[in-house]
């Protein structure tokens, strides 16, 4: 796919051009990424899921983001090259903070792993007795790095968020952040969905923060049937721990270039977006 506006850059699953004027047009592909390679099997619709819940989740948090003085870079997802309508959307171009929002309500994945050694995430310690799947007294900020093209993201403590972007800023972050993942845990568990945890990213406008990226999709997000919701080992998911269980089980070593993904674990990955999409929208994916 080829558009004819000049690239801006090119990510593990979007490519961002430049539409000019302060505006940036990002266009999310099908292509999925695990364990940071990007595999040769693409998802159908991935993309088009991608964006299409960012735009709904954009507007559910429109009254959240006013509340902090906020608001968010969409424009429009409608107002885009007919070549990639449905995967595309116009932003306002934005000063990117240099960390990564993460919010958890349950404990899962790599916060599990620094729990069961230390008792914590970094500098937040959380009680005794907590498996994987628990859920948090309440919702924790544990913010990462924003890694460069083939690094890894790593969890860091409050105070490296405050020498990135200053103490007043680091804690707006932390307290909208907080707020965002609770209205959509709301909004989530209202549709039969446990939302364990999630990252966001901000950027600025001027002074103004704005809400960027992609928000609460099943590649940003941990999104759990609330039915299954059971403690004490890995939960069933709706997003890409499907696949990263797959190529866990496949013996593949993250080293070496990842292999293709089966069929089944195609349709089955695809389906689980799709789901994701359908039950947190109410709407039929189109």
């Amino acid at each position: 796919m080829t558009l004819d506006l000049p690239l801006v850059a090119r990510g593990k699953v979007r490519e961002i051009y430049d539409a000019g004027a302060g505006r940036l047009l990002l266009v999310a592909s099908d292509r999925i990424s695990a364990y940071d390679h990007v595999l040769p099997t693409p998802i159908p619709d991935k993309g088009r899921v991608l964006t299409q819940l960012s735009v709904w989740w954009f507007d559910q948090l429109t009254p959240v983001l006013s509340q902090f003085g906020a608001s968010h870079h969409l424009i429009s997802a409608a107002d885009v090259p007919t070549s990639v309508a449905g995967r595309a959307m116009l932003v306002r171009r934005l000063e990117m903070l240099p960390v990564e929002c993460v919010a958890r309500g349950y404990l899962s994945g790599s916060g599990t792993v620094e729990y069961s050694k230390t008792g914590s995430i970094r500098d937040v310690v959380l009680p005794p007795g907590l498996v994987e799947g628990s859920k948090l007294p309440s919702p924790v900020f544990t913010p990462s790095t924003k890694a460069e093209a083939g690094e890894h993201d790593e969890a860091i403590d409050f105070s490296s968020v405050v020498s990135a972007v200053g103490a007043s800023r680091a804690e707006h972050l932390r307290e909208l952040t907080l707020a965002l993942y609770s209205r959509a845990a709301e909004i989530a568990a209202g549709a039969g969905i446990v939302l364990a945890d999630t990252k966001f990213e901000f950027g600025l406008e001027g002074d103004a923060v704005v809400l960027g990226d992609e928000v609460l999709t099943p590649d940003s997000s941990r999104f759990w049937p609330s039915s299954t919701w059971s403690p004490g080992a890995v939960q069933p998911s709706y997003d890409k721990q499907y696949v990263r269980d797959w190529l866990t089980s496949s013996g593949w070593d993250r080293i070496s270039p990842p292999p293709e993904l089966p069929e089944d674990v195609v349709a089955a990955t695809r389906e689980r977006y799709i789901t994701a999409y359908e039950q947190l929208t109410g709407r039929a994916f189109a």
